[in-house]
């Protein structure tokens, strides 16, 4: 009797361990294949993202060899274009990263084209009094007490780059659109070919013709032209695009504010954090050694933002399998990307970082030949870090707020971590405290540090079933009218 109740007990703990087996097993192949889509879209991202940002610097570095006058004269128009223009166009373009996933996943393939539309005209309406400030820089820059030659300069540069502006108002909307269908692949080739035909356009007109700096800022624009001409012939002639590309109606021009309703949270969420570490460049002339000092924050922030091209690819692969899986109303599936994507984060995050701190002694010497920069550089990149792993952190979050719909909490918390904390922080370890550049960075950390933990918190606490429905929702109250989908 014993010897039966003990094989009893026998089979039925196999039994039960062979379940968990097959449990745990079904459970790492579904996180594996999640994995791989995930990879599918980040890696591409990825590229193009950095393919965007070296078109920017490649301009930078190329106007150098012109002399100091027209590098600054660069450096100013960028960053003021960026905090002014690009950003706010970027940001809006990422509420399509809701809106087009969603209704992707959803299988509402006409009403993702009709978005797309709809972000279109809505950017270049914006682009309207953006343009007018860039053509009134010059005097503003004056105003604010700017050295006149470069004033001038800057002035000059950034009005031929409104050309550039109305293209990126075109190129963000319909990149959002291929990315929400996982369409990466054409993104990839289009932004590389863009910035090579760009490195050459731009050597051409700044060495060649009489143009010099300013053939820098009009290579810019035309390259961005050509970049939204080869995303435009793809998405019209593709047959990836033929559920998508659904033709010009009065709807894209009807209810803006559908598209507002998401745009303008997702445009405070990117620029309050992008407006943040740009004003930690400006405050760093403000301190005892400005020259020194802004020269390594600039080296810093160069090096972090190229890095953070990484987790921002993760980021929009995390957004399109979120938003895809909300609209198809699977909540397990979103939360299973989630999970995954933080897992990738995460590994990321420790590689990058784990480099970066093996390569301090060199960095420096990528920028400068100077020992003191090189020397204080060396001193940074432990701070540089950090920001790296809150940065993978932050950048996948960011792409998971966006995918889900909300960016609104996004920009509260990127204010609140910013504005209250990262930023007072910085002050007064950068003035008071007198530990400059440091001091400065310090803040941001903490700040950055802030942003991560409230989103891991959000995003924790999120009733992913609630957040389906609420896609589901909003995808079919803008469902199309019946004879504009049978068009």
């Amino acid at each position: 009797m014993e010897e039966e109740l003990l094989s009893r007990e026998d089979g039925g703990e196999e039994k039960g361990w062979a379940i968990v087996r097959r449990w745990s097993g079904c459970c790492m192949g579904e996180a594996f294949e999640e994995a791989r889509r995930l990879g599918y879209v980040a890696a591409p991202m990825v590229a193009v993202t950095m393919s965007q940002f070296l078109v920017q610097v490649a301009s930078t570095m190329i106007v150098g060899h012109l002399g100091e006058l027209n590098l600054a004269a660069a450096a100013i128009a960028f960053s003021l274009a960026n905090v002014t223009g690009f950003s706010l166009l970027m940001g809006m373009a990422s509420g399509l990263e809701t809106l087009c996933g969603q209704a992707y996943g959803a299988e509402q393939y006409q009403i993702v084209g009709v978005h797309a539309y709809r972000a279109i005209f809505s950017l270049i309406l914006v682009c309207l009094p953006i343009s007018l400030v860039w053509a009134l820089m010059e005097k503003f820059l004056l105003l604010v007490g700017q050295d006149p030659l470069i004033s001038q300069e800057a002035g000059k540069y950034i009005v031929w780059m409104i050309p550039g502006l109305f293209a990126c108002a075109i190129i963000q909307p319909l990149m959002k659109f291929l990315q929400s269908q996982s369409l990466t692949f054409p993104m990839l080739l289009s932004s590389a070919a863009t910035l090579c035909l760009h490195i050459l356009l731009c050597w051409f007109l700044v060495f060649n013709t009489a143009l010099h700096g300013i053939g820098a800022a009009l290579s810019l624009s035309i390259s961005y032209w050509v970049n939204a001409l080869i995303l435009a012939v793809y998405i019209r002639y593709s047959a990836s695009c033929r559920a998508t590309r659904s033709p010009i109606s009065k709807e894209a021009f009807r209810d803006i504010n559908k598209f507002l309703r998401v745009a303008l949270p997702s445009a405070s969420m990117i620029c309050l954090e992008w407006w943040s570490y740009e004003l930690l460049v400006l405050l760093s002339g403000l301190l005892s050694n400005p020259q020194l000092e802004t020269s390594v924050l600039s080296i810093c922030l160069n090096s972090a933002s190229l890095l953070y091209c990484i987790p921002y690819g993760i980021g929009c692969a995390a957004s399109t399998r979120v938003s895809n899986e909300l609209g198809a109303w699977n909540p397990k599936g979103a939360q299973l990307a989630v999970r995954v994507s933080m897992c990738i984060a995460v590994l990321d995050a420790a590689l990058i970082s784990g480099t970066l701190l093996a390569l301090r002694h060199v960095l420096g010497y990528a920028y400068s030949n100077e020992k003191e920069v090189v020397d204080y550089v060396d001193e940074m990149v432990p701070l540089i870090c950090l920001t790296l792993i809150t940065d993978n952190l932050m950048g996948v979050l960011s792409g998971i707020a966006r995918g889900s719909g909300w960016q609104h909490l996004g920009a509260y918390v990127n204010f609140g971590a910013f504005y209250l904390v990262g930023i007072p922080v910085a002050i007064v370890l950068g003035f008071p405290l007198h530990l400059g550049g440091k001091g400065l960075w310090i803040g941001i950390v903490c700040g950055s540090t802030t942003q991560s933990i409230l989103l891991v918190l959000i995003t924790s606490f999120t009733n992913w079933r609630h957040q389906a429905n609420m896609a589901r929702e909003r995808v079919f109250n803008d469902r199309l009218p019946l004879r504009d989908q049978l068009k």
